[in-house]
């Protein structure tokens, strides 16, 4: 799916109309996700009534006010508007998150070609590696709601980025159990080595034999008994 943007610029659906321009940046935010294809005019009746509908079944899988974690969906807007005035205006429906393609870019009508798109609205839902899944989801959207994005992710073979971050979350709380017993066992190891260095001052200061003589000649030598040298 990012080779069909690659060379693109995408704009995001913010105030500031903020643009992915970057082969880094579309590779971010396209990547591993199933991207909906949304093909509509604000000159279209039904598309003006669908609009409220596929922004709500969007937002219930994105906006963290619903979900804890997003889905990995991307809304992209084809517009099919006469002026970029009912553009603008369309844009005003749709979700904040959502891109679009600029008025002036070609690529618009490209892509309406390139899907078949012969009715408004249309919504082609893509694989990841921009194979078609849904020729056209409006139907679906409006009967099934979120529900149909589970069908659409396991139909897609799509990663999910949750299965890691579980495994993650488990290894990471595997550890934070482990972790007291570790520490004790790590300072009981430290006590036995601390003893053992004792044990050896003992000796080496306090003991009998050569080692004693040794010893007793070495503090000789610090008392000013030995050499001066």
């Amino acid at each position: 799916m990012v080779d069909l943007f690659i060379d693109r610029v995408l704009v995001k659906n913010n105030k500031d109309q903020d643009e992915l321009d970057t082969e880094r940046e579309i590779l971010m935010r396209l990547q591993n996700r199933i991207l909906m294809l949304f093909f509509a005019s604000a000159a279209c009746e039904t598309c003006q009534q669908f609009a409220p509908t596929l922004s709500d079944f969007f937002k219930r899988l994105t906006d963290e006010f619903y979900v804890d974690r997003s889905a990995q969906l991307v809304l992209l807007y084809i517009s099919m508007d006469q002026s970029e005035e009912q553009q603008e205006d369309f844009l005003k429906e749709l979700p904040k998150k959502s891109l679009f393609l600029a008025y002036e870019d070609p690529y618009r009508r490209w892509l309406e070609a390139m899907f078949n798109v012969e009715e408004l609205p249309t919504v082609v839902v893509l694989r990841p590696d921009s194979s078609v899944l849904v020729p056209n989801a409006v139907e679906e959207i409006v009967r099934l709601g979120p529900g149909c994005y589970r069908n659409w992710q396991e139909a897609a073979e799509l990663i999910d980025r949750n299965f890691m971050i579980t495994e993650d979350f488990e290894e990471k709380s595997m550890r934070s159990f482990s972790d007291p017993v570790r520490r004790m066992k790590y300072k009981v190891e430290d006590e036995k080595k601390k003893n053992k260095k004792k044990n050896k001052r003992g000796r080496g200061w306090g003991g009998g034999g050569d080692e004693g003589g040794e010893a007793g000649d070495a503090r000789d030598d610090r008392d000013g008994g030995g050499s001066p040298w």
